[in-house]
């Protein structure tokens, strides 16, 4: 079940200036009670993708991110698998070049409810399957 699905704005820790601050656009998902669910220990699904006006990446700035979604949405971050998605690109004069879409699983340290040290490693089915079915 979908929880949330919207543009997710973070601040920075830049103080006044903001650095760091940023958007993306963030999906929860809850496969708590899923029926087609594939079997997986953190049934909680963050997905977030880059927008083209934010100024940061999710993945430059993947830990803050994280720490701040866990937060805002008392998720527990035991329980929570967070995935960065990169849409399917096209580049080159005319578009020629493609770069396929990814999926990519986030896991952190986590000290004192911060996340910290991003590991990042490509979803493999059966999850990729699981997520690219969600993410629709």
């Amino acid at each position: 079940m979908q929880i949330h699905d919207d543009i997710f704005a973070w601040k920075g820790w830049g103080g006044r200036f903001q650095l760091g601050s940023g958007k993306c656009r963030l999906r929860i998902f809850d496969l708590t009670d899923s029926r087609e669910r594939t079997a997986t220990l953190r049934p909680l699904i963050v997905l977030v993708s880059d927008v083209p006006d934010s100024p940061m990446s999710v993945r430059s700035c993947a830990g803050h991110i994280a720490t701040t979604v866990t937060a805002e949405f008392n998720l527990d971050h035991h329980r929570t698998l967070f995935v960065e998605y990169y849409p399917p690109t096209a580049y080159g004069d005319h578009s020629q070049h493609h770069i396929a879409e990814r999926y990519d699983a986030v896991d952190f340290t986590w000290i004192e409810n911060r996340a910290i040290q991003p590991r990042w490693r490509t979803l493999k089915p059966p999850l990729l399957d699981l997520v690219e079915s969600i993410n629709g």
